[in-house]
């Protein structure tokens, strides 16, 4: 197979797409650009999208399918601090559905995460229907209950959550979200966890952008974890697939004035 085809009409022999290449199978010498144990190219485009006179095309990672950079959108720090302690954990939300269209360009920009390997992997299962959130909030508090009665210490520091939903009906769960999104992969894939993290992370950060607000339904996700068949059943989860994330989503009810701050800053320099 030839991995990766050479223009020599524009190549200037510049090595770039060797030094960039993660597993090194790319050679430029005193000739063209060549490749070795091809079978090892974990299709992740850097070659290609190095090159400044697109000279190289690689077939697992086409050129066609990459996107011309005119110039680099550069972010000044103070732009990019705001951005980044800007994002909030939203657990208000207003009782209004995301429109699939807006949901499918929130979760398309997570097809861009950084992953294992370049193994990426993860699919997604967008769960909207009021009942089914609902029964997903009373299936895992029947879990979380069921273990506090069997002693677990970690179930029994949210004793206090379990009582209340029994008490109030109160979601404490997943909050009223009018959304849940579910990161999927195989249930052999080693890294579907890592990889769900790193996606998820992503459409957390590109929410705001879209008027919408995210959370982490840790409760939920750790009830999929534990296997809990009631839950996976509502989720209806794949054969052969297993749950590696789940986020709450909607449009937020309030909007924050001001940044939080976290715990200082701890480092230590080995130098």
């Amino acid at each position: 197979m030839n991995l990766i085809q050479v223009d020599r009409t524009k190549c200037v022999k510049c090595g770039l797409c060797a030094a960039v290449c993660p597993r090194g199978i790319i050679q430029v010498q005193q000739e063209w650009p060549t490749t070795i144990d091809e079978e090892y190219c974990i299709a992740c485009g850097q070659c290609g999208a190095v090159c400044p006179h697109a000279a190289l095309d690689n077939i697992r990672a086409p050129l066609a399918q990459q996107t011309p950079l005119m110039g680099t959108l550069v972010i000044d720090k103070a732009q990019a601090s705001q951005f980044l302690r800007s994002r909030r954990s939203i657990r208000h939300f207003q009782e209004k559905k995301i429109d699939k269209q807006q949901m499918l360009q929130l979760l398309d920009i997570a097809r861009f995460a950084p992953s294992g390997g370049n193994s990426q992997g993860i699919s997604y299962l967008v769960l909207q229907q009021p009942q089914i959130l609902q029964r997903i909030s009373a299936v895992t508090v029947d879990w979380m209950e069921e273990n506090i009665r069997q002693g677990a210490e970690w179930a029994k520091r949210y004793d206090a959550y379990v009582n209340s939903y029994r008490r109030t009906g109160k979601d404490v769960i997943l909050r009223n979200a009018p959304c849940i999104i579910v990161a999927i992969a195989p249930d052999n894939f080693a890294r579907g966890r890592e990889n769900a993290i790193f996606s998820l992370a992503y459409v957390e950060l590109y929410a705001p952008s879209l008027g919408l607000g995210t959370c982490w339904a840790g409760f939920a996700e750790a009830c999929a974890f534990a296997g809990y068949k009631p839950l996976l059943d509502l989720m209806e989860v794949p054969a052969g697939y297993k749950v590696m994330g789940v986020i709450m989503a909607g449009y937020p009810r309030y909007r924050y004035c001001r940044l939080t701050d976290r715990n200082p800053l701890h480092v230590e320099f080995r130098e």
